[in-house]
């Protein structure tokens, strides 16, 4: 390799000059290392654009995820821009490879049976009464988390037209209706708010200190309530959402409804809750369609 091309001097410039966490140096250098295996005998600074996609190919048939490969490409092109700094290539042979794209992963939602099991339980006290309200309104009206934080009684909170308007992503703000339990569970707290809230609180749900309950807190105390309900798998704000989404689209069929409600600004953010839809329609129709069922011999 020519003189200034080894990947030495680069990690070493990347670890004392740019000052990356010993982590990246590391995974730099593993994926380096990778390079220079598939490229064998030849000089890396003579590696051509048709040779990295090769080698791209070559990494994905041996099961590297496209995540994975998406960041040793990375690495590898963060390398050859180097060496153009340096004038030691005319050009950079990584740009313009893509790893493939990588499999969009669904939103885990609840069965309409767990969430009952969820929703369905009495509060035994104060702080249970709240918790039950917020989960209420997560499932009624598919808040996101820091839109349910955020909320005061006035004016975001209509018990008499069963209406909540937030503030979502980019200051947009909208009104989604609330469900009958909703409004019920939010009316048995609202009565015994003033117990715990500080006389100039605003916030809809506060803390047993009166001050209004941070995000992380309600994501806790989520997780604490399914737990207590028996349900084994982890149950966080965002898959009250998934839920409320995945839920009414069984039932409405209507995307464009469910775009509103969920504050989506491109619908197709919400169209993954079609695929979510499907999924359910192929247990039904596996388990009930005459011709899915498997007949003994």
């Amino acid at each position: 390799m020519s003189a200034g091309a080894e990947p030495g001097e680069f990690l070493e410039e990347l670890a004392h000059q740019r000052r990356a966490s010993p982590h990246t140096v590391l995974a730099y250098r593993r994926d380096l290392a990778l390079l220079q295996e598939l490229a064998g005998d030849s000089e890396l600074a003579g590696v051509q654009p048709h040779q990295v996609r090769r080698f791209a190919m070559q990494l994905h048939g041996r099961g590297l995820s496209p995540r994975s490969l998406a960041r040793v490409l990375s690495a590898w092109r963060a390398y050859y821009r180097w060496l153009a700094r340096r004038g030691l290539i005319p050009r950079n042979p990584v740009e313009g490879v893509r790893a493939p794209r990588a499999q969009r992963l669904l939103p885990k939602a609840l069965g309409v049976d767990q969430v009952q099991a969820l929703l369905d339980a009495p509060a035994e006290n104060l702080l249970e009464l709240r918790d039950r309200a917020m989960f209420e309104l997560f499932y009624s009206s598919g808040l996101r988390l820091a839109e349910l934080a955020s909320l005061n009684v006035a004016p975001h909170l209509d018990l008499v037209e069963r209406e909540v308007t937030v503030t979502g992503k980019r200051n947009k703000t909208r009104t989604v209706p609330l469900g009958r339990q909703a409004a019920l569970a939010l009316q048995a707290w609202l009565e015994q708010r003033a117990t715990l809230a500080a006389a100039s609180e605003p916030a809809l749900f506060v803390s047993r200190r009166g001050s209004r309950l941070s995000a992380g807190q309600i994501e806790r105390r989520l997780g604490r309530w399914a737990r207590q309900q028996g349900l084994a798998q982890h149950v966080h704000p965002h898959m009250l959402r998934h839920s409320f989404a995945s839920h009414l689209l069984q039932s409405s069929g209507d995307l464009r409804a469910v775009q509103d409600m969920l504050g989506h600004a491109n619908i197709r953010s919400t169209q993954i809750y079609t695929h979510l839809d499907f999924q359910h329609l192929s247990k039904v129709y596996d388990a009930a369609h005459p011709r899915a069922k498997k007949h003994k011999a």
